[in-house]
């Protein structure tokens, strides 16, 4: 049967193909298996140019008359109409879940609108984002579900469309803004892009609309806003102190005496020690943000660093008492010992800052697996309205950034350093008085 189907479909015309050779054939081998109890007929399934089959029929004893055969061609005829029918709804259906995969697989969300702006299809992405399922938008307006918290940047789909859009196959249309989500009072930024689908007679039959969510770019824009606002700020003023001070030591019409000269060049070295903090800030912030920390790890003894931070920072401030207290011989822990100073030297440069005169207090004792190092003060405390933001990067309360400079980044780093360590900071609420910051460290080497 095979080599019937294939010399079938070797004939550059199947309608002049050899079928009373091929019925001879196929008669003579059902005369041959049946004995002469069956008859038998040959009809290729044809549509076009293009042969799907053969249908082949047997009864028995009596012969094929021409009739029969006419009719059999017929049903024949309809027979291949019908498998073509079948091949073209069963590439349809694979086509259709296969444009299905795609748009539930895609990152953005997708809707397919008709002729009259309704949503034809939505995909997941768009059910996540705007909070509702998919099913439930099939049918409704375009501008039902489409709102926008305050007017948009760009024309929206309406304005378009009122002024001619879309005058091209090709003309694309955009608009950013936030978007109103149902079951959900907080807008989501995103960004749409409409994509008309024109027929080859030139008319409109599909807009193809994707949603984007830019909260993570609108995050980016306003920290680089912040950054350049706050990094302005912490600079400028050391800056101008150091400028100040040089150029009244350089006037030519005073004397200064030892002492005001001693004062001032005071000033000079502490201004640029706090120039050079912000510097080595803000190039670990870009380093973390690049890369993330690299880690020097080593054998680390704790007590020798707080020790250490101690002494360094007491000659920082005269009206604070730096107190080491340390109960319990502590372990060697394998940490970057150079990261771990910078972390203590923040939480201890932040009490001087805040805190009136008075004692501020490193301590560190083991619990379990982990290694806990608080540093306490005696000043105001923490207001429990900035206490869920102190360790983002560029925050400063409102009452810091009155009182002190400062660009908002030493708990920032803090907190960076101690989670790539595998650790992690915290506020110590049950502290009764002024500000308590503790932070944990496994005891074990972390990959």
């Amino acid at each position: 049967m095979q080599d019937l189907k294939k010399r079938l479909t070797e004939e550059q015309d199947p309608e002049d193909s050899e079928l009373k050779e091929i019925n001879r054939l196929l008669g003579s081998y059902t005369q041959a298996i049946t004995m002469g109890r069956l008859s038998s007929v040959g009809l290729p399934l044809i549509t076009g140019q293009r042969i799907l089959g053969v249908i082949f029929v047997f009864r028995e004893y009596a012969e094929f008359s021409s009739n029969d055969r006419t009719l059999l061609s017929s049903f024949a005829d309809q027979a291949a109409i019908a498998v073509q029918n079948a091949q073209l709804y069963t590439q349809v259906e694979n086509d259709r879940r296969r444009v299905t995969g795609l748009l539930d697989s895609a990152a953005d969300g997708i809707l397919i609108l008709t002729q009259d702006l309704h949503i034809e299809s939505a995909n997941q992405s768009f059910s996540f984002i705007y909070g509702e399922p998919s099913t439930s938008l099939i049918g409704e307006a375009h501008d039902e579900i489409i709102q926008w918290e305050k007017p948009p940047h760009g024309m929206t789909l309406s304005e378009a469309i009122a002024d001619g859009w879309p005058l091209t196959p090709h003309a694309t249309l955009y608009v950013e803004g936030d978007l109103k989500r149902k079951n959900n009072p907080i807008p989501i930024p995103v960004g749409i892009t409409y994509a008309p689908l024109i027929s080859q007679a030139g008319k409109l039959v599909n807009i193809i609309t994707t949603i984007r969510d830019i909260t993570r770019f609108r995050q980016a824009d306003e920290l680089k806003a912040t950054f350049i606002s706050v990094v302005t700020e912490a600079l400028k003023t050391p800056v101008a102190l150091i400028k100040g001070y040089a150029g009244t030591l350089r006037r030519d019409d005073a004397r200064w005496d030892k002492d005001v000269v001693n004062e001032s060049l005071q000033v000079i070295e502490e201004e640029a020690d706090r120039l050079s903090e912000y510097i080595e800030n803000l190039l670990d912030v870009t380093r973390l943000q690049a890369e993330g920390f690299s880690l020097k790890r080593n054998d680390t003894q704790i007590a020798d660093i707080i020790q250490h931070v101690a002494e360094r920072m007491q000659t920082q401030t005269s009206g604070h008492k730096i107190v080491v207290d340390i109960p319990q011989p502590l372990p060697i822990i394998v940490a970057d010992d150079a990261r771990i100073n910078q972390v203590i030297t923040n939480l201890v440069s932040n009490s001087i800052k805040y805190a009136p005169d008075g004692e501020i207090r490193i301590k560190a004792v083991c619990r379990g697996e982990n290694l806990i190092v608080c540093v306490s003060d005696d000043g105001p405390g923490i207001d429990p309205n900035d206490a869920p933001y102190i360790f983002d990067r560029f925050y400063r309360s409102p009452n810091a950034t009155r009182q002190t400079k400062g660009a908002g980044l030493g708990l920032f780093l803090a907190k960076s350093i101690v989670r790539a360590h595998g650790g992690r900071i915290w506020i110590d609420s049950d502290h009764s008085k002024g500000t308590r910051i503790c932070f944990c460290l496994p005891m074990t080497t972390v990959d």
